[in-house]
């Protein structure tokens, strides 16, 4: 049973409730968490378009539909100054060996590092450059120690290459770092909204929430019947 108190609060009696603080009040509004999501999917997907493009680009570089067998002869169109590269497609290694009637020495060289493309089930092996000094067609013919295909292609540009995977890498890294922050942000901004306006509608606290306080009673105001 409760005591009541001269205070007007019953000894004993239970704490007030807190009020239920509506979602749709607090905020930042839920909105973000939305905006967050959107950011993910857009970072995320200009991060796959970067690499996609890249790896694509890298890949009809190879001219594979004109390809020739080893010993054969195809004729292609060169442009001065323009460097195009020699792949071959062979299972294993083997020397292999061009040549390009009509062009000077020192058009065809041989590259100091390795630079191979995957086409569907083949993979391509850049094996010489050429860099043409006078435009024309011109016919290339290459041997290999091993039954290979040759194609023409674009000289490979690494750094570019690099640049878009790199990039597309960090649209990923981007994506999740840009989701996770605002997630965690607008969560721990309306908590705290959340909490202010709990303590700004909570009563005052009352003595009923602890023993009743020591000391005499009050008395009775002056005039009072006895």
């Amino acid at each position: 049973m409760a005591i009541q108190s001269p205070w007007g609060a019953p000894y004993g009696g239970p704490l007030p409730v807190p009020p239920t603080v509506p979602a749709k009040d607090l905020r930042p509004r839920r909105i973000w968490y939305l905006v967050a999501a959107l950011l993910g999917l857009v970072l995320a997907g200009a991060g796959a378009a970067f690499i996609v493009v890249t790896v694509t680009s890298t890949v009809d570089s190879v001219d594979t539909a004109r390809s020739f067998s080893s010993g054969d002869a195809r004729t292609f169109g060169f442009v001065q100054g323009k460097t195009r590269a020699i792949y071959v497609s062979q299972s294993g290694k083997g020397r292999v060996a061009c040549r390009i009637p009509g062009m000077p020495s020192g058009s065809i060289t041989q590259p100091s590092v390795t630079f191979t493309v995957t086409a569907g089930s083949r993979s391509w092996e850049r094996v010489f450059e050429v860099k043409p000094v006078s435009s024309g067609d011109y016919t290339v013919t290459c041997t290999s120690e091993r039954p290979a295909e040759f194609a023409l292609g674009d000289k490979p540009k690494v750094g570019a290459l690099v640049s878009g995977i790199v990039a597309g890498i960090g649209c990923f890294f981007a994506a999740f770092a840009a989701t996770v922050t605002i997630v965690v942000v607008t969560a721990v901004r309306r908590g705290r909204h959340r909490k202010r306006l709990t303590a700004g509608w909570a009563p005052a606290p009352q003595w009923g929430a602890g023993p009743p306080p020591s000391g005499p009673a009050p008395s009775p105001p002056p005039g009072s019947a006895s």
